[in-house]
């Protein structure tokens, strides 16, 4: 056969390369030991790191082409075969993409020798062995390839109707409950469930993991779609009672309308997921449609995310730590100012902090930006002591910093590397968010207290406001929320309110200040409850450091 095979020229043997191509979604290749010459097929180009479908100089594009980590091995393996020391090649290993990521594919080939008996040819196949198939044996549908090739049918010009992308949600709990296999049965239904509730011209694929997807390119609209959500949702709660409850779940639904797709099989999928995502975070078992300013809010706080990230690795650039005045009550004169953290976006504009602090607690980027906003402090206070020894200042502490950070240590630490006293520090936390019966909260707690550090419950009047909580923590001080100072400073029932609280925490040995004075009037009613501090615009908006030194200890105050 090999003296047979002999007969055909490589002309020959790459003319039938391009002839089997267009029938296979493999990569069907030959390479001429003898020429140092390499064809594969046309499509290869198109998702490899390749110069040409035909090329010379067999190694030294290989080179191009072949992952690093890798290319020893293929070295080694084409020396053999070109040699004859092998005669089938079977190797798993990668390609690089146009992105320079890796591709893992299965390379397989026969070595066919000249009728003198040297290799000649190695004639073979490449196929992705990381790629996605076509069906999904378990539902029983297409799978994700298919819904993408199904896209590319149409792109760019998508006809009008829309995507319905299906979780089941908690479909985890499912398999670590009953087991795999169980699983199996679950999307099997389900897509039976679905099946049986699309129309004729819609598709069904099987996606991601428990990720099922609609597709309507027959005009459908949203309602539609919403429609379809909520006959599937019917039929999978027949099928639960049927299985006697065996396996109670819901599934969240994600809805695209075909005009919101930008071009492209990805921006369908990136779009869909987005939409699916919203409605789980709404509670899960329901039906969410895709919305562009939702989408573009979203994009927002990932780029802001990113610049946040950008700033803590490059030396906290673009955060600032602003100074707001804290004044005795009786006699207005400065005995402290509270911290206060503010970030100046890519473009220099100052970002709100009801923006960007919700993102740093939630990334966890709020533990080291916490660290630096109480250095911050501690420098600033041990200079103004100079001029005023009891001043002191406030700094806000995150829960996050306290669950997930060790936060005793680091407080502890800063405090000792600037030689301060620790009374001179007094840390805020929420009201709201106390944690009743935490025993690591309690520990970071009473850790402070004991370090001889103060502790403020912020924003009292906003969370619980019982003696239960005042009686656990047993706070230095309580600042009384600014919404309900303007309450209270507005209407006599809650300035009666006002009144109480203020005796209550006296009674208890507590400070209180009161948040949010901005006029001569309000700071009169104020006094009148005989609060210990008073914070607000009618002595000082936040400001920066040198600012604030200017105005308290500068020339300003001569």
């Amino acid at each position: 056969m090999a003296a047979e095979i002999a007969k055909f020229t490589t002309e020959q043997m790459s003319d039938m390369v391009g002839l089997l191509s267009p029938c296979m979604d493999d990569y069907l290749y030959v390479c001429d030991f003898k020429e140092d010459y390499y064809q594969i097929s046309p499509g290869a180009v198109n998702r490899f790191l390749l110069p040409s479908d035909h090329f010379h100089e067999v190694v030294k594009v290989h080179r191009q082409v072949v992952y690093p980590e890798d290319m020893d091995m293929i070295m080694v393996e084409l020396e053999l075969l070109s040699q004859g020391k092998k005669t089938f090649h079977n190797l798993h290993y990668r390609w690089l993409g146009h992105d320079m990521e890796p591709i893992w594919i299965n390379c397989r080939g026969r070595v066919l020798n000249d009728p003198d008996g040297t290799p000649r040819y190695l004639v073979g196949c490449i196929n992705e062995i990381g790629a996605k198939q076509k069906a999904d044996n378990v539902s029983g549908l297409l799978g994700e390839f298919s819904l993408r090739t199904c896209y590319a049918n149409y792109v760019p010009n998508i006809p009008d109707g829309f995507l319905l992308r299906l979780g089941i949600d908690e479909f985890r709990d499912i398999n670590e409950i009953h087991g795999s296999e169980y699983g199996d049965y679950i999307l099997r239904k389900t897509a039976q469930c679905i099946e049986e509730n699309i129309k004729p011209g819609q598709k069904l694929f099987r996606i991601v993991a428990d990720e099922f997807a609609v597709i309507d390119f027959m005009g459908g609209t949203v309602e539609d779609a919403r429609k379809l959500y909520r006959n599937i949702s019917l039929s999978i709660l027949d099928f639960i009672e049927e299985n006697q409850y065996k396996a109670v779940y819901t599934i969240s639904g994600g809805i695209l309308d075909n005009r919101c797709i930008e071009d492209s099989y990805e921006s369908a999928m990136k779009l869909s997921e987005f939409a699916l995502s919203q409605a789980k975070k709404g509670g899960k078992n329901s039906c969410h449609a895709f919305n562009a300013e939702e989408y573009a809010a979203y994009l927002h706080e990932r780029r802001l995310l990113h610049a946040l990230h950008h700033a803590v690795n490059h030396d906290f650039e673009g955060f600032e730590a602003y100074f707001q005045p804290l004044v005795g009550a009786a006699d207005g004169k400065l005995s402290g100012a509270e911290t206060l953290l503010r970030f100046h976006g890519e473009d220099g504009r100052m970002v709100s902090p009801g923006e960007f602090i919700p993102i740093l607690e939630e990334s966890g980027l709020i533990i080291p930006v916490g660290r630096w906003v109480l250095r911050q402090a501690l420098d600033a206070c041990r200079e103004w002591q100079e001029y005023l020894p009891e001043f002191k200042v406030n700094v806000n502490l995150s829960y996050v910093q306290v669950l997930k950070s060790r936060v005793l240590s680091d407080v502890r630490s800063i405090v000792e590397e600037f030689e301060m006293n620790p009374s001179s520090v007094c840390i805020e936390l929420t009201e709201s968010g106390y944690l009743e019966e935490n025993t690591h909260f309690d520990k970071v707690w009473n850790g402070l207290k004991d370090y001889g550090v103060l502790l403020a419950l912020d924003d009292f009047g906003t969370g619980y406001s019982n003696l239960h909580c005042l009686s656990d923590l047993q706070p230095a001080y309580i600042k009384i929320d600014r919404s309900f100072m303007a309450k209270a400073l507005n209407h006599e029932y809650e300035y009666r309110l006002l009144g109480h609280i203020v005796e209550m925490a006296h009674s208890l040995g507590l400070h209180v200040c009161m948040e949010g004075i901005e006029t001569e009037e309000e700071l009169a009613r104020a006094r009148e409850a005989e609060p210990d501090y008073i914070q607000g615009f009618l002595f000082g908006r936040p400001c920066s450091r040198a600012e604030f030194f200017r105005k308290f200890f500068g020339e300003e105050t001569a």
